[in-house]
């Protein structure tokens, strides 16, 4: 058997691994799942009419706000996700399952492979869930093209293959499952941060450059010219760069973490 395919069985059997502990122990996902819904809900419903009269010059109504939140909440489902992966990570490190692993005859890289995927792939699954409910409420994309539509996907996948590294970064670091969750809480925090609730321009001028080139926003402008068909202009290569930045950094610290740490 090759390296190559050693690594890619060995890879997708790590994947189904981290797939089956989600299912045994859905309750890490659910809350984290919940949470983008019950913001959707809260931001439509309660503040609704509040906030879309900030929004379009103020002549926007609920529908024009539901369009404008839907892409802020998909991206912040993504920012929750990765810290369960954080969570995992350091589950699996403390409780010796890893140096188990290391004694075995397979492919070194494949823990940390299993971790990630199967990260991103709970992530596109939560926003599936959540774009269903916003689809219920209200939610339409009536202008954007197959080609579009297949760019946001890619878009999202990317988005949470790069916070998912960082995530199993932070899970390595933490020396116990409550250290990595609280370091993975400003994956959490930024979407807060960004263009998701309301436009950049709607900020005070001092919080206007933090807000506007932290990862998130490029990421959720960028959704929303796919989807919506607003002006992407620079955001698109922007939120590209921190996503392939993110990744590489993500993976280089989380390789190096692994490789070294005794337990």
């Amino acid at each position: 058997m090759s390296s190559l395919s050693h690594a890619v069985r060995d890879s997708s059997t790590m994947v189904r691994r981290n797939l089956l502990h989600a299912l045994r122990y859905p309750s890490l996902t659910l809350n984290l799942l919940l949470t983008p819904v019950v913001l959707l809900l809260l931001f439509v419903y309660v503040l609704g009419d509040v906030m879309s009269a900030g929004i379009g010059g103020g002549g926007a109504d609920r529908s024009d706000y539901i369009a404008y939140l839907v892409p802020g909440i998909l991206l912040m489902t993504i920012g929750g996700t990765p810290a369960g992966t954080a969570v995992s990570v350091s589950m699996d490190m403390n409780e010796g399952i890893i140096a188990r692993f290391r004694t075995m005859a397979i492919h070194r890289g494949s823990v940390l492979v299993g971790h990630v995927v199967g990260s991103v792939l709970q992530s596109i699954a939560s926003v599936v869930v959540v774009g269903a409910v916003a689809v219920a409420i209200g939610f339409r994309s009536t202008d954007a093209t197959a080609l579009e539509w297949l760019a946001a996907f890619g878009l999202l996948a990317l988005v949470a293959l790069a916070f998912t590294w960082i995530a199993v970064g932070m899970g390595l670091a933490g020396p116990n499952p409550e250290a990595a969750s609280n370091n993975a809480l400003p994956l959490m925090v930024l979407p807060l941060l960004s263009s998701a609730f309301v436009p950049v321009d709607a900020m005070p001028g001092w919080f206007q450059p933090i807000a506007e080139y932290q990862p998130f926003t490029p990421a959720i402008e960028t959704l929303r010219g796919l989807l919506l068909g607003t002006e992407i202009g620079h955001n698109g290569w922007l939120a590209v760069a921190w996503c392939i930045g993110l990744t590489v950094l993500g993976s280089y610290w989380s390789t190096a973490l692994f490789n070294r740490d005794p337990r």
